[in-house]
Parts: C-alpha cells; sequence; structure tokens
C-alpha cells in the first residue's frame, strides 16, 4: 500500500515537472517576444534620427528590399510616408512623423512592460511549483527513511 502511495507522489511530481517545464518554455517565448519588439524600437530610434538630421536636397539610399538600394534625392523633408498600424500609412510633415513614430514607440513600451509583467507572474508561479515540488520529495525521503527505520527495527 505505501509503495503505491509512493508511486502516486511520484506522477505528481512528474506532473509537477512538466508544469513547470512549461511555464519555461512560455517564459522563453515571451523574452522572444520582448527582444522582436525592441528590434522595432531600434529601428523607429534610427528613423527618427534620420528624419531630423535630414534636409531637403539631401541624398539617402533607399532600401528596394532583397538587399538593393536606390541612391535618392529627398525632396520635401516635409513629405513622409508614416505607417500608422492596421496597413494604413499617411504623409505627415517631419514633426508630425516623429510624433506618429514615438507614439508607437509608447504602443511598443506597454507592450514590452505588460509582456514582463506575464513573465514576471509566470516566475512567481513556477517557483511556488518548485517549491511544492521540493517538499513533495522532502516527505519522501522521510518517508522512506521511516520506513527503513521500521523494517531494521522489525529485524
Amino acid at each position: 500500500m505505501s509503495l503505491g502511495g509512493g508511486g502516486g507522489g511520484q506522477q505528481q511530481l512528474q506532473q509537477l515537472a512538466q508544469e513547470i517545464e512549461q511555464i519555461e518554455e512560455q517564459i522563453e517565448a515571451l523574452n522572444g517576444e520582448i527582444e522582436g519588439l525592441r528590434g522595432e524600437k531600434t529601428e523607429i530610434d534610427e528613423a527618427i534620427e534620420a528624419i531630423e538630421t535630414l534636409d531637403t536636397g539631401e541624398t539617402v539610399q533607399v532600401p528596394l528590399g532583397g538587399g538593393a538600394y536606390l541612391r535618392a534625392e529627398v525632396q520635401d523633408i516635409d513629405e513622409i510616408i508614416v505607417e500608422f498600424g492596421g496597413g494604413y500609412a499617411a504623409e505627415r510633415e517631419q514633426d508630425g512623423a516623429i510624433d506618429t513614430l514615438e507614439s508607437k514607440q509608447d504602443t511598443l513600451d506597454d507592450r514590452i512592460e505588460d509582456i514582463q509583467s506575464d513573465i514576471a507572474e509566470l516566475e512567481t508561479e513556477s517557483e511556488e511549483l518548485e517549491q511544492q515540488a521540493q517538499q513533495m520529495q522532502q516527505q519522501q525521503m522521510q518517508q522512506m527513511q521511516q520506513m527503513q527505520q521500521q523494517g531494521q527495527q522489525d529485524e
């Protein structure tokens, strides 16, 4: 009978280990998402810097895709087309384009904070499960020691 109880405990430990592993995978995925968002923020920073430093008449390299670029002259720095989400874009003057990009950065910052909060919750849950697993292991060890002591006393 005690062996059956020990087996059930082992099964619970395996279940806890699987839950902890799933949480760790979720945390890893969320960290990957944060990295992607930080990459977007870096691109926006570079765009803002370019908009702030470029003037009408300057030559720039325009990416065509596939690693190909075209040299072009900025006709009017106050005619910048900026994506603002949902597949939509609008023409903005220089300051308006920067405002739009900074707003996108704020949205990314909010999303990163939300994800970091989710990660903190998952880490707390994982720590609780690990403590639970440690307690179960200690109980099993104590039960085994008691059984061994009883076996020695019976001899």
